[in-house]
């Protein structure tokens, strides 16, 4: 048994408060006495938050998951662990059905295997085919198909049924299918990569979608005559919106109008990071084309960007020095909002007795000092 000693924790349905913290693989107690456990110890200044989940990552440390292999998967886990990451989605892209079915099939394994050391794999964002060739963003065109879910069942199968969400352009024909077959089992439908109308994005929610792909991004923007897709996440209450909060992929004043517009509980922080995640800057790869990274930009050679290298514990930063958010507000933007779509915040996302003891523990300028999965320090500074 261990414990956190007169900390300072973010404890679900109370906020922030000094106390003991007891836990094993899964919180046993939250005050209390710590007699006989082992305490970890931690500076006078630090936090302890529930762990982070990034549900929209495509590598880091080297390694995306397109590489298709469980060492790639081992790479990427154990990197995003120091931003304080317990667990994320292995996000595809846009690519060849064999490739595809690859990747999956090694997420597949990984995860069978249930690895001690790094963040949990919780499964996939499968983030294409099924998108619009006039928003591919940095998505190769030439593997770009239409929605399709015969197609979608064979990749469910070779993920191990691990497949939680699902980015579609869901004004594609057949889109409305395949978004009424992903509610059917339970699959997160997200609308992204799109040139979605008001009346599409309607349909859509209908049918059972409920998420928007990194919001603004690769998708049709808000014009005061057609709001689109952009102008209808910002108004409609029930989808949730994924946001990189980098500054680079979107502004400032466009994540404050966000943040204004979404109820509490409908804004998702995720990274949209690539391989090149923790490493120098310099040239680097996605999808099999050439990406340059500087100054923390990811761009094709064409300038369009391709992904992020940013850290889940900076875009809480982002979030709440930035954009005003309130800290806690942001924190659970990264970690019970998630856990919500993915349906696993029964078992984490907020510290509280009998879910997963999975911590992220910052220090003043939202520095990670450690991790702990599962009871185990997977990450200490």
């Amino acid at each position: 048994m261990k414990a956190f000693q007169n900390a300072l924790v973010y404890v679900g349905g109370e906020g922030l408060k000094k106390t003991n913290l007891l836990f094993g693989e899964r919180i046993v107690e939250i005050g209390g006495e710590i007699d006989g456990a082992e305490v970890v110890s931690l500076p006078e200044n630090a936090v302890v938050l529930p762990g982070f989940i990034d549900e929209h990552i495509h590598g880091a440390g080297g390694a995306d998951a397109m590489d298709a292999s469980e060492e790639a998967l081992a790479t990427i886990a154990n990197a995003v662990a120091a931003e304080g990451t317990t667990g994320f989605l292995a996000t595809t892209m846009t690519q060849s059905k064999e490739n595809i079915t690859a990747a999956l099939a090694a997420v597949a394994s990984y995860r069978k295997k249930n690895a001690k050391d790094g963040a949990r794999v919780l499964g996939v964002h499968l983030e294409g085919p099924f998108i619009a060739a006039a928003h591919k963003g940095a998505q190769p065109l030439e593997y770009v198909a239409a929605p399709d879910p015969a197609v979608f069942d064979e990749y469910y199968a070779a993920s191990g049924e691990s497949i939680k969400i699902v980015t579609l352009a869901p004004e594609e024909k057949g889109g409305d299918v395949l978004v009424a077959h992903l509610a059917k089992l339970g699959v997160t439908a997200s609308i992204g990569h799109t040139g979605a109308k008001t009346a599409d994005v309607l349909c859509a929610v209908e049918n059972g979608a409920t998420n928007v792909t990194h919001t603004y991004n690769a998708q049709s923007p808000l014009h005061h005559r057609e709001i689109g897709t952009v102008g209808s996440a910002l108004l409609y209450d029930c989808l949730n919106c994924e946001l990189i909060a980098d500054t680079i992929h979107v502004s400032v004043p466009a994540m404050k109008l966000l943040a204004k517009c979404k109820p509490k509980g409908k804004l998702t922080l995720i990274t949209d990071a690539m391989r090149a995640k923790g490493l120098p800057d310099g040239e680097s790869e996605l999808g099999g084309q050439r990406v340059i990274v500087k100054n923390g930009e990811a761009r094709l050679s064409d300038g369009t960007l391709a992904g992020s290298v940013l850290r889940m514990n900076y875009a809480i930063r982002n979030l709440t020095q930035k954009v005003g958010v309130p800290f806690t507000d942001a924190v659970d933007c990264a970690t019970i909002v998630p856990a919500r779509t993915l349906k696993i915040d029964g078992e984490v996302g907020s510290i509280q007795v009998g879910k997963c003891a999975d911590f992220a523990v910052l220090d003043e300028n939202f520095e990670v000092v450690c991790t702990v999965r599962g009871g185990n320090v997977i990450y200490r500074r």
